[in-house]
């Protein structure tokens, strides 16, 4: 098959752009940026491409300068000097290069995003990719919208420092404080901030999808009083660092048996073993060897050592025993699934156990799966 491709020259222009009726040039301009686009251009091409847009990026119709914008807008044929001089014209031909183009730098973004106008800065802040340093100056300087637009920009390279200053500047904002809340990933010095600004869902959303500390986690479940908004058990599941979010919890007095008894009917097996290591200033690993030994003395000694009450035990022994036989069954020990069947077995054999912490069982057992989260209770 034999490939044939026409050098690109100024002749183009003469050619497909001759009318003097706007639209006939818009057509013919979209047209000849849609086969620059396209075409695989050498060195010579390049050059001659990019004088054509020069040109035509100088045309004194609007709707002419819009039909290259619009059809070049995200095209590494654009020259950088061609894509500057398009974000200086009206808004109309200025958004589209603005919002994708590759051709500029991050002091050529900057540079826009100081130039104060609102729609601009948005533009800026919703690119698919937004430098750490541009994104600074918009965090900064920018406008509600734009910063707004920012945060909810997963894209955007946003410092912990720069999350701070959006922070700062709109925290009594509720869409902003939303827009950051649910970022993928959120710095903890962000997320304790926002706990005490968000509204009751964002709050919820933050706790439940970003590990906090203990004390915030302590710290919702007051701001609702009565109200369901925090469950230790699943902040547990989140931490990165369990131990010392047992530390944490045992340090402000939570760390109790009604708190460890829901953990044990949750499959959160770790949870309870980290938590009778603190309870008894004992290492995790001797720890989990009592907890896990086959006969009736170690778990009832590394029991009554952390000093939980004698009545429970048996509620206890059950929990374990459960755990251990749906791990000999194969389950995975960290899936949802695991998690579900513990709480089913488990509740089947009538453990004695306080009637509010049944009461939340029986409402876990109620929302299986990835709903065990949708809407979290104090254990505190």
């Amino acid at each position: 098959m034999t490939a044939y491709r026409a050098r690109l020259t100024e002749s183009d222009i003469r050619r497909l752009i001759k009318s003097d009726a706007e639209d006939d040039r818009a057509a013919a301009a979209h047209k000849l940026c849609r086969s620059i686009d396209r075409m695989p251009l050498d060195d010579a091409d390049r050059a001659a491409a990019q004088k054509i847009l020069s040109v035509l990026a100088n045309d004194a119709a609007e709707l002419v300068r819009r039909a290259l914008a619009v059809t070049l807008k995200a095209s590494d044929v654009m020259p950088r000097e061609v894509a500057r001089r398009l974000a200086a014209d009206t808004d109309s031909v200025a958004l589209p290069i603005i919002a994708s183009s590759p051709a500029f730098t991050d002091d050529d973004l900057i540079e826009i995003v100081r130039a104060g106008s609102a729609v601009r800065q948005t533009a800026v802040a919703a690119r698919d990719r937004v430098p750490r340093d541009v994104a600074a100056v918009l965090a900064a300087e920018g406008c509600q919208s734009a910063v707004r637009a920012l945060a909810a920009n997963d894209n955007a390279d946003i410092s912990e420092a720069s999350l701070g200053v959006v922070v700062d500047r709109f925290g009594q904002v509720p869409e902003v404080v939303s827009a950051v809340a649910y970022r993928q990933v959120l710095p903890l010095s962000v997320t304790e901030r926002l706990v005490a600004l968000a509204s009751d869902a964002v709050r919820e959303h933050l706790v439940t999808r970003h590990a906090v500390a203990p004390e915030t986690a302590i710290q919702v479940a007051r701001f609702a009083r009565e109200r369901a908004t925090v469950d230790l058990v699943d902040q547990a599941r989140a931490s990165n660092d369990l131990p010392a979010f047992v530390a944490g919890l045992n340090a402000r007095k939570v760390l109790n048996a009604s708190l460890l008894l829901r953990a044990l009917a949750r499959g959160q097996m770790a949870l309870f073993e980290h938590a009778l290591a603190e309870l008894t200033g004992t290492p995790h690993h001797r720890a989990w060897l009592m907890v896990h030994d086959a006969g009736p003395l170690g778990l009832k000694s590394i029991y009554d050592r952390a000093g939980l009450p004698p009545r429970l035990f048996q509620a206890f022994r059950a929990g374990v025993d459960t755990w251990r036989a749906l791990q000999a069954e194969g389950g995975d020990t960290a899936s949802d699934q695991f998690r579900q069947r513990m709480l089913e077995r488990f509740l089947s054999q009538r453990p004695n156990a306080a009637r509010e912490d049944l009461a939340y069982l029986m409402e876990r057992l109620d929302r299986p799966g990835g709903h065990e989260a949708a809407v979290a209770v104090s254990a505190a």
